[in-house]
């Protein structure tokens, strides 16, 4: 798998990725992000796994599926945009509290580490696609994603029957349409239960 993400950032190799549920008062100023889910994890029993950590309600969490000829893409995301940032553009100075987006796709057949690199950007413009299109659910300045989200494309270990795999291939339409529809429908809950709260 390839990724970035508090545990196990880069090329790795996990059997189980999870989601931890925080709050602000889980991490004052002086905790450290990644010593407090090394600490998690470990009490747990999951050192080996790969990991996310959200403020948004894990229970909110969206599922997508999609399939192009023999491949088979699902992705898991948590869909969190108070933290919310155009690229490029000045960094904020404050938000009320931590939001991101946290994506897992995986799809179903083994891929090489140049379409590892591959579909993760298509995940990328996926996800980022599906934040711009609900920007007009904003008051505020449009946004592209948040300063910390975190993605991992995963696959089954073996021999890759594909040395590429861009948007034209079955295995990117598929991780792509599955990022879109997940992204998609995290931000318009998002939207609905929290931006009311925060924004109008």
């Amino acid at each position: 798998m390839l990724g970035w993400s508090t545990a196990k950032p880069g090329f790795s190799s996990a059997t189980k990725v999870v989601w931890l549920e925080v709050h602000d008062d889980d991490l004052p100023i002086d905790v450290d992000p990644a010593t407090f889910l090394k600490h998690k994890l470990s009490s747990r029993g999951l050192s080996e796994a790969a990991a996310f950590m959200t403020s948004r309600e894990i229970r909110r969490h969206h599922l997508a599926q999609s399939r192009i000829g023999a491949v088979v893409a699902s992705c898991v995301t948590t869909v969190g945009l108070s933290n919310g940032e155009m690229v490029g553009a000045p960094r904020k100075q404050k938000v009320s509290h931590a939001g991101t987006i946290n994506t897992l796709v995986h799809v179903s057949h083994p891929l090489s580490t140049g379409a590892l690199v591959e579909v993760i950007s298509i995940a990328t413009q996926a996800r980022t696609v599906a934040i711009l299109q609900t920007n007009d659910l904003r008051d505020g300045p449009p946004i592209s994603g948040t300063g910390t989200d975190c993605i991992i494309v995963a696959a089954p270990d073996g021999e890759a029957l594909d040395d590429c795999a861009g948007l034209h291939t079955d295995s990117g339409e598929a991780i792509g349409a599955a990022v879109y529809q997940a992204t998609h429908a995290g931000a318009m809950a998002w939207y609905a239960d929290i931006a009311p709260k925060e924004q109008r």
